[in-house]
């Protein structure tokens, strides 16, 4: 069994600066009925997609106080961008995160699909109880010492 002397934070101290960014992606997936009302912007706590892209943007600028042992970081910039898949009944998630910083953006990137998916949840599972957030993963990342990772 460990102890919470094993727990700590990662000096960065020595890391240089560079520029970063970080791109995560999920879904929410709910029954076409559930889409329709979005889209129509007929849901009983207003408009969905508004209120997920505030709440993924707060959600990237608090994500240091949210997860320990994360750094808090300079973000110059978060884009959530919100598509509608009609075809497979989803909401697509994706969150940008970018700034300069001694350490990356990755967990800012997917808290920020993270709570703009259970925003999206929070504010359909008045009328749909089959709702899912499904497979939230970051996608690519760059700058610090590896460069550009890109893993889709």
């Amino acid at each position: 069994m460990s102890s919470s002397s094993d727990i700590r934070m990662i000096d960065v101290g020595k890391k240089p600066v560079t520029a970063r960014q970080a791109v995560a992606r999920g879904r929410v997936l709910m029954q076409a009925k559930t889409l329709g009302l979005l889209k129509k912007g007929k849901l009983p706590k207003g408009d969905v997609l508004a209120a997920a892209r505030i709440a993924g943007i707060m959600a990237a600028k608090e994500t240091h106080r949210l997860i320990p042992l994360c750094h808090p970081l300079l973000i110059e910039d978060v884009n959530i961008e919100l598509a509608i898949d009609e075809k497979a009944s989803t909401v697509e998630i994706t969150a940008a995160v970018k700034g300069s910083g001694k350490t990356g953006f990755e967990m800012e990137a997917l808290t920020a699909v993270a709570i703009s998916g259970l925003t999206i949840y929070d504010m359909c599972k008045t009328v749909d109880l089959k709702l899912r957030l499904e497979d939230i993963r970051l996608v690519k990342k760059s700058g610090g010492k590896s460069g550009r990772i890109s893993l889709e």
